[in-house]
């Protein structure tokens, strides 16, 4: 199934798949990083997935492949119950204005809500409780979990991804303050959405105070994520949970931006960045950065200061002593 070679017991009897520390003598686990090696010498599990070239400390059935993860998900694949489907159609409850564009084998869940002149691509499935805004544009081969709310004049690519509770199009967050009172600024811009991306649970991206708000192809944004008005996001980036982007500012390709990050607004990150977690990025970073802190700094120039900040009890004690 994984073209794998085998050592051990070719018998062994395995009925289902887990992770090392909750795995059974019945099940198949896998070793992806030789960091958890401490967890193999821990681990029940009958048979084990590991690396042609990784030497391990295990008595049972061990399978060796090119790629242990990539394995073990099509393992996944085939054993794990099929996925939910949806067939084409528009449910009974489903409210469609009559100048909507469907294509074929669309599917509009229970309580959905599509306005007027919005524009759906082949089989792109609309969850239960969505709401298509005016003059929206989704493409071809798209699933929209439920409760996924999309502002008037969004665009989404095909195979996109929408988790449920994301949020496409709401107000940039935009005021002036006149005589000590904050007047709203219209956000009259809109979000584009490239193709192949994917946007994790109750995550919002702002659309544009004029202009768009864009992400590109390929880019995979976890949970929780905030992404203000006029950000453009460029393809292929990784943004995992908790991140906040303020508004106007531009991320190359190839970024990762780790766990609860945060960006200024009006900079630009270089391609092929990493933005440790929970860092705050306060200047431009350039292409190819690794950045750690708050303000964010160079990865090997903050992990100096914390030594030196290590020091200082011993430091001061030292002074004490001198004065």
């Amino acid at each position: 199934m994984v073209g794998g070679e085998l050592s051990g017991n070719p018998d062994q009897l395995v009925s289902g798949l887990a992770g090392l520390r909750e795995a059974t003598p019945s099940d198949v686990s896998f070793l992806a990083s030789p960091k958890y090696q401490a967890a193999v010498k821990a681990t029940r599990a009958g048979a084990l997935i590991v690396a042609r070239d990784v030497a391990v400390d295990f008595d049972r059935a061990l399978i060796r492949v090119d790629n242990p993860s990539e394995a073990f998900a099509e393992l996944v694949r085939q054993v794990a119950p099929p996925p939910v489907t949806f067939p084409p159609g528009v449910h009974p409850t489903a409210v469609v204005a009559s100048t909507v564009r469907l294509g074929k084998d669309v599917s509009i869940q229970p309580h959905a809500v599509i306005e007027d002149r919005a524009v759906i691509g082949d089989r792109t499935v609309i969850g239960a409780g969505n709401y298509v805004g005016h003059e929206s544009r989704i493409g071809a081969d798209c699933r929209f979990y439920a409760n996924v709310s999309l502002r008037e004049r969004t665009i989404v690519g095909d195979r996109v991804i929408l988790h449920s509770g994301v949020v496409l199009g709401a107000d940039g967050f935009g005021y002036e303050a006149v005589d000590g009172v904050h007047k709203k600024i219209p956000q009259v811009g809109n979000v584009e959405i490239g193709d192949d991306v994917e946007i994790g649970a109750n995550s919002a991206i702002d659309r544009g105070r004029f202009g768009r708000t864009r992400i590109g192809k390929g880019t995979k944004i976890d949970n929780l994520v905030q992404i203000g008005h006029n950000c453009v996001v460029g393809e292929h980036c990784i943004i995992c949970g908790l991140v906040g982007i303020a508004g106007s500012t531009i991320i190359g390709n190839h970024v990762t931006l780790a766990g609860q990050v945060g960006i200024a607004g009006h900079l630009t990150i270089g391609d092929k960045s990493i933005i440790m977690a929970q860092a705050g990025v306060t200047k431009d970073v350039p292409a190819g950065s690794i950045m750690l802190g708050a303000p964010a700094v160079p990865h090997r120039e903050f992990k100096r200061m914390n030594a030196a900040m290590q020091r200082l009890p011993e430091i001061l004690a030292k002074l004490h002593e001198s004065g």
